[in-house]
């Protein structure tokens, strides 16, 4: 396996399928049967899940809330969408740990990073919710962050397309997909792959990421084999 330990970034808005708002257990149980494939090759596995598909603290001054209390709606959606994931996931067999960046003792534990490591070093898949802790930092910081601290090799960011693009492929027929991308080229090209704190600490620690669909079943393994799947994004 090319990567030991891995960070697993989940947009909350994939968790809603077909729906417009909330949860779809179809969807919990397929992405708990791709990370199950994974864990069962031996693979450190940690999650960060957005809450976007419960609430999107960014949308709280839309809606003519605190932008402060709105991330804190938004940090405990994703504890709620962490809860249906390791529902999904205990439901397949796995041992898991739900670890918090805010204190919610009675359905996670708080967030330590030794803690968080031993559990991994278990076979435990953990799961990150509450994003870091604190407002004006999205879950892709939290992802990075988590990333960086339980040292993990690669952040893979699961989205619905296959990797980074020239443009939006969705609104541009000729956007061309990148198979592997410079962190500068990325900077240069004014490429949207994560928000420019989440990047800029994978950058600055060199630390690899990887933009693919995860729903593409068997995505997820490849990628931890070493097959070219998405978009690799280096240092060089």
């Amino acid at each position: 396996m090319k990567y030991k330990r891995i960070l697993l970034k989940l947009s909350g808005e994939a968790l809603m399928g077909d729906k417009q708002f909330g949860l779809d257990p179809q969807m919990l149980e397929r992405y708990a049967k791709e990370i199950k494939k994974v864990a069962e090759q031996g693979i450190q596995v940690a999650v960060v899940i957005g809450g976007g598909n419960i609430f999107r603290g960014g949308d709280a001054l839309a809606n003519g809330l605190d932008r402060v209390q709105g991330d804190y709606m938004g940090m405990l959606a994703t504890i709620i969408n962490g809860m249906a994931l390791q529902n999904a996931l205990e439901k397949a067999g796995l041992y898991t740990r739900l670890m918090s960046g805010i204190k919610v003792e009675q359905v996670c534990e708080p967030f330590i990073t030794r803690r968080a490591v031993r559990h991994l070093e278990k076979g435990r898949v953990v799961i990150f919710g509450a994003g870091i802790g604190s407002p004006y930092f999205t879950t892709d910081s939290a992802a990075s962050l988590r990333a960086i601290e339980i040292k993990a090799d690669v952040v893979l960011k699961g989205t619905r397309v296959d990797g980074v693009y020239t443009a939006d492929p969705e609104k541009d027929a000729n956007a061309q997909r990148f198979s592997n991308i410079s962190f500068e080229e990325v900077y240069s090209k004014g490429l949207n792959v994560m928000d420019m704190t989440a990047f800029t600490l994978c950058k600055e620690n060199g630390l690899p990421i990887i933009v693919f669909d995860m729903n593409t079943p068997g995505n997820l393994l490849k990628i931890v084999k070493g097959e070219e799947v998405g978009t690799l994004i280096t240092m060089n």
